[in-house]
């Protein structure tokens, strides 16, 4: 088996986006890029367009098919799960492929091989997932829970269920690491969710759901939603913020060691019991966690026998309103940084900005500003952000990370970096760029293999 470093096993794939790219490539400075992974891929080849009046077949494409599939059995034996590239030509002719490996400090970009996230600091995480529960004084189950009447009714509706033993009950609570509540105990007394027990009957199953209000998960399948549940890269992390209104029924929170999941509403989203409620809730009240959403949960009903005794199914609240923890400053947000200033700022975005490049010193000094990304060319001075002593994500174009790495001016503080990179602009000097960072930090570096394609006539 081929590697993938190995130039045999990409001269398929070389030869047909030399051909879809033969102009860019055979100009100064042009090239083209992209990624494979074992389980996709997004490589620059031209597709051909199919006749008038018939769709896109498999044969059309099997060229690239094979191409790719040829380097994804390369990968797979050596034990790789992706590879970004660029490929060049050489002002003496030849081809040139360069692989790049980011290494273990860099985050997967979204446009091959541009980066994700730095990662300055070894095992560092953004705050909100750092963030833990308060605890609020006086917090109690609410008046409808009543496990008794939770269990009437549930065995009224499924009278042919199996339930948990005891036994199975206390196993669950001794892999979680916490007491189950009196309420979800009496819901896995009627029923244990087992598909063993349904004999693949679909229509038991929906039974269940039905009865209780979602996708009722078994023992087993019983988990903690707490910041580990729900991973999230820097770039997209670091604007987030936990925020909990004082009158919030649920804590604004990424996850809660208080949070046990116990179902799916069929969609992704997830049910669970919290058992750290915010001021405005009840110990044991339901919560649906979004899955299109990195923070934060949304109330369904005060309690599980609410939920099932009277079907409550409202839940959905929509997106999180402004607030000035996180600020965006562009042509269709805030219309400069001072509107932005605020003493709990946690996070600063400079956008698409049309006017003149904006000074950071009101926002400087903030204690709790932490996060900073700004696009390339809207910062009048890249050194002022000397003033913001506590930031540990910093997003910055390539220009502003040179004018701070010229000055030696780069904040120690940060724990991640991002290089923001807007329109068309040549990988290696944004790869280099990455090292030096890293170096800051002494992380692992960005490594690059370069391979020679030799492809016959215009090689």
């Amino acid at each position: 088996m081929s590697s993938i470093h190995d130039v045999a096993t990409w001269e398929p794939l070389l030869r047909l986006m030399r051909a879809s790219h033969a102009e860019r490539l055979a100009a100064p400075g042009g090239y083209v890029t992209g990624q494979i992974s074992l389980g996709s891929w997004s490589v620059p080849v031209h597709r051909p367009h199919p006749a008038p009046g018939r769709a896109a077949q498999v044969e059309d494409m099997r060229g690239e098919f094979t191409a790719v599939e040829r380097v994804q059995a390369a990968l797979k034996a050596d034990g790789a799960a992706d590879v970004s590239f660029m490929l060049e030509t050489a002002p003496d002719g030849r081809t040139l492929l360069h692989l790049v490996d980011p290494g273990p400090a860099v985050e997967p970009g979204f446009t091959s091989p541009y980066l994700g996230a730095l990662l300055l600091v070894e095992d560092a995480v953004p705050e909100p997932w750092r963030r833990l529960p308060e605890a609020v004084p006086g917090a109690v189950p609410a008046p409808s829970a009543d496990p008794a009447l939770l269990e009437r009714t549930l065995r009224e509706r499924l009278p042919d269920a199996i339930g948990a033993t005891e036994a199975e009950i206390a196993e669950a609570e001794a892999r979680l690491g916490v007491t189950l509540p009196d309420e979800l105990k009496a819901l896995y007394r009627v029923t244990r969710a087992r598909w063993q027990d349904w004999g693949d009957d679909y229509e038991a199953a929906d039974r269940v759901g039905d009865a209780v209000g979602c996708e009722l998960f078994p023992l087993d399948r019983l988990y903690i939603a707490d910041v580990r549940s729900r991973p999230c890269p820097w770039r997209f992390a670091a604007t987030e913020a936990a925020v909990t209104a004082p009158d919030a029924a649920v804590q604004g929170l990424v996850g809660s060691p208080g949070w046990i999941v116990f179902g799916d509403n069929g969609g992704g989203d997830r049910v669970a019991l919290d058992m750290t409620p915010g001021p405005g809730g009840h110990t044991g009240q339901v919560i649906m966690i979004d899955h299109e959403r990195n923070i934060g949960a949304s109330l369904r009903a005060d309690s599980l026998t609410d939920m099932v005794v009277n079907r409550r199914d409202d839940w959905y609240t929509g997106r999180q309103g402004d607030n000035p923890v996180v600020a965006h400053v562009n042509i269709r947000a805030l219309d400069g940084v001072e509107a932005a200033t605020h003493p709990d700022l946690e996070v600063l975005g400079i956008g698409v900005w049309e006017g003149e490049p904006l000074s950071l010193a009101p926002v400087a000094g903030l204690p709790r500003l932490r996060t900073l990304a700004a696009y390339p060319g809207t910062l009048a001075d890249p050194l002022e952000i000397a003033g913001l002593t506590g930031l540990e994500y910093l997003s910055l174009g390539p220009e502003e990370w040179r004018v701070l790495l010229g000055a030696d001016a780069v904040p120690r503080s940060l724990s991640a970096a991002a290089i923001e990179v807007q329109g068309e602009r040549h990988p290696l000097p944004i790869l280099d760029l990455a090292n030096e960072l890293l170096t800051l930090w002494d992380r692992p570096l960005i490594t690059r293999t370069v391979l020679e394609g030799d492809l016959g006539t215009g090689r």
